[in-house]
């Protein structure tokens, strides 16, 4: 069984399509579709995009194994022999454009744009939205849990909770990129070169005939990296009180105690009195570390509440998204071949939100040089250039709400991923993703950006996309 081979990781309704196309001849026809979202996640003023590394990777291993083509075969479709020889010399031949991995991104605009054939561009879909729906949504939560706990320490604890391995890899390199420095899960330290951090489980405690006993044992295994939890049976009679006495053995062999780990009961108050029993001690030194269903409005308010927590180990609620648990992103087609043309398509809805935006497009992020923060994101027709002539920009659902910017620098945020089928991009490291994903969050207002009640961020048309758009829901709504 070949584990590791994603093609068939897609709907079977795709492979329907697929097939119908086969059938009609129509195959090799060129199609445009955008993937995108419709809302940001947690009542969010903003989502990071996040998945892109692996959708390269997804793209450039695509291939029908004889395996693949034997399951087809016992499909109750029937399909025709000729139909999964086409099949067996697939591959990606088209371009994708996409926005960099770590890029604040907003509804409503491209992230994402597939141009090939409608043959292969039907067969992605399904692969390319659950990369990019799972890891932009984990990105978003550790973006909100980095903004609350700001330079304390963050360790990703979401391995056991997750949903199966992948989820717990690829989540953990999510809450790396918007700010997390370390995962306690070993191979996604591994394949990603995050810096994998552990402490010690309740068990390693229960399994000696004293807490002292397991501290001491513990410290002398690891005693450059001693981290005690300190809450197996009594965290401030007992834990910590065990937990000084290992510390001062250290201290007699040259060595310090790293940390110790609060895992329940009232964080706030066992870390307050914590750090005054470690500080008498003379191990001010020592840092506090809290975990047990972590998330960001619980970490505000233990700071509200003037917990003295130094690192903070988010597991659960971070690597399920919790609240929230799927994104919601979508890949609709746009432009469709027509006589040898690319032609717009639009799909029309009475939920406002479903409505697409027809056509290839581009989307830029406009920078206002004098403030140097974002006037908003302006999508335009593939053709259109934006230069610096004075630039208006309206919210396209409120068209009399309209602005003039004439300073700025437009930013065009999708990159050539793919062209012709080969891969133009040079993937960034982890660490380069991260920094820019900090450097992104600098040009959007604080006000976008807080968590609770965000102002809106715009995403306008030019004039010439939106008029397109309208000309096509008229047309369509009257045929």
């Amino acid at each position: 069984m070949e584990y590791e081979n994603l093609t068939l990781h897609t709907d079977k309704y795709q492979i329907n399509m697929m097939y119908a196309h086969w059938k009609n001849n129509s195959h090799n026809r060129q199609a445009v579709f955008d993937a995108y979202i419709r809302k940001n996640p947690f009542r969010n003023g903003y989502t990071v995009f996040a998945g892109l590394e692996r959708i390269v990777h997804y793209i450039n291993n695509l291939h029908f194994a004889e395996e693949d083509i034997d399951y087809l075969k016992q499909q109750e479709e029937n399909y025709e022999e000729e139909f999964l020889d086409e099949l067996r010399k697939f591959s990606f031949t088209g371009n994708i454009y996409a926005m960099q991995e770590g890029e604040i991104v907003f509804p409503n605009e491209p992230l994402i744009r597939v141009e090939s054939r409608i043959f292969e561009a039907q067969l992605i879909e399904t692969a390319i939205l659950n990369f990019m729906n799972y890891q932009s949504l984990i990105a978003t939560k550790a973006s909100r849990i980095k903004q609350i706990a700001n330079n304390d320490t963050l360790v990703e604890f979401g391995s056991r909770r997750a949903q199966e391995a992948d989820a717990a890899v690829w989540g953990a390199r999510a809450a790396y990129i918007a700010g997390f420095q370390a995962t306690s899960n070993m191979r996604a330290g591994k394949l990603f070169n995050i810096p994998a951090k552990g402490t010690h489980a309740h068990s390693w405690i229960q399994d000696h005939d004293s807490e002292e006993e397991a501290f001491t044992n513990f410290a002398k295994a690891l005693p450059d990296q001693a981290v005690l939890l300190v809450d197996t049976y009594d965290t401030l009679r007992s834990g910590i009180p065990n937990a000084i006495k290992t510390g001062k053995m250290l201290e007699a062999q040259g060595k310090k105690l790293k940390a110790i780990r609060l895992d329940s009961g009232d964080l706030a108050r066992l870390s307050i009195e914590g750090r005054e029993m470690l500080d008498e001690a003379g191990m001010n030194h020592v840092e506090i570390m809290a975990s047990n269903d972590l998330d960001e409005e619980v970490i505000m308010h233990l700071k509200l509440q003037g917990a003295k927590i130094d690192a903070w180990g988010v597991g659960t609620k971070l690597i399920t998204g919790a609240k929230k648990p799927s994104l919601g992103g979508v890949y609709k087609l746009v432009a469709r071949e027509d006589e040898n043309k690319l032609i717009p398509v639009i799909k029309l809805s009475d939920d406002l939100a479903k409505v697409t935006t027809p056509g290839p497009k581009k989307a830029y992020r406009i920078i206002n040089r004098k403030t140097n923060k974002s006037e908003g994101d302006y999508i335009a027709l593939a053709y259109e250039t934006v230069d610096d002539k004075p630039l208006k920009m309206f919210d396209p659902f409120f068209p009399q709400k309209f602005k003039y910017v004439n300073d700025y620098e437009a930013v065009d945020l999708l990159r050539p991923i793919f062209v012709n089928g080969k891969q133009v991009y040079e993937l960034p490291t982890l660490e380069e993703i991260h920094k820019y994903h900090e450097k992104q969050l600098s040009y959007i207002w604080h006000e976008t950006l807080r968590l609770l009640n965000p102002q809106t961020y715009y995403v306008d048309l030019s004039y010439d996309l939106w008029k397109m758009k309208q000309d096509l829901i008229e047309e369509r709504s009257i045929h």
